[in-house]
């Protein structure tokens, strides 16, 4: 798996990005690769990319729930409807070079300790936690793995280049739990409802697995770095 670094130095004006978003939301691995596809377009683009908490569903007890149930469920979606939207999902991501399996993602899982593990990765070297997001992002979605699950994490962890020990003690742990809630809870103060939200220079807020374009766009503007 490519190793991506969250900034590229160069002449233009420094752009932050808050993504915030959860592991297990196929439109926020949409959104993640649109967004640094987008950024791969634009030279000496200087990118500060921070990956920001949200749990879509955290009453899931461990073990997680089945997701078509869950998913036609919540949003009132026929069987035919959760087809087409998986085959949406499909195709939005093969164009951006992510593979989707969701044959073999049955279940939607409790991702509180995941985002645990995604602020821990934050306070070590650059790109980390961008790694261990778009790690995550693969194991649920591409081999549908259990990101529950402690043992899973700590591995996805090592995989992304992180010390696979250290994960495992802060899992076993409650680090950063606190931290994780007041994260959740300052981005729906601020009214978000929905992921993925995509917030700029903490002010102006795109939503949404938006096209390359619609970043790129948005990344230009700010940066002051024209086609």
């Amino acid at each position: 798996m490519p190793q991506p670094e969250p900034a590229v130095h160069g002449a233009g004006q420094p752009v932050r990005v808050d993504f915030v978003s959860d592991v297990v939301c196929p439109w926020c691995a949409i959104g993640l690769k649109s967004l640094l596809a987008a950024a791969q377009r634009i030279d000496g683009l200087q990118l500060e990319l921070h990956v920001q908490p949200f749990e879509l569903d955290p009453e899931l007890a461990p073990g997680g729930e089945d997701l078509r149930q869950r998913l036609m469920r919540k949003y009132g979606m026929s069987a035919a409807q959760y087809e087409a939207s998986g085959q949406a999902i499909r195709e939005r991501g093969a164009a951006l070079g992510f593979t989707f399996d969701l044959d073999k993602r049955t279940r939607s899982f409790n991702t509180f300790d995941a985002h645990r593990l995604l602020h821990w990765a934050e306070e070590q070297d650059a790109g980390s936690q961008l790694r261990l997001k778009l790690a995550l992002l693969e194991a649920y979605f591409t081999h549908g793995l259990d990101v529950s699950d402690h043992a899973i994490l700590a591995q996805v962890a090592a995989q992304a280049g992180l010390d696979g020990a250290q994960a495992r003690a802060v899992l076993d742990s409650d680090r950063h739990a606190e931290a994780v809630r007041r994260d959740q809870a300052r981005w729906r103060q601020a009214g978000i409802s929905a992921v993925p939200s995509v917030v700029f220079n903490q002010q102006h807020l795109v939503q949404g697995g938006q096209p390359v374009e619609t970043f790129e766009q948005a990344l230009r503007q700010l940066s002051g770095l024209a086609a």
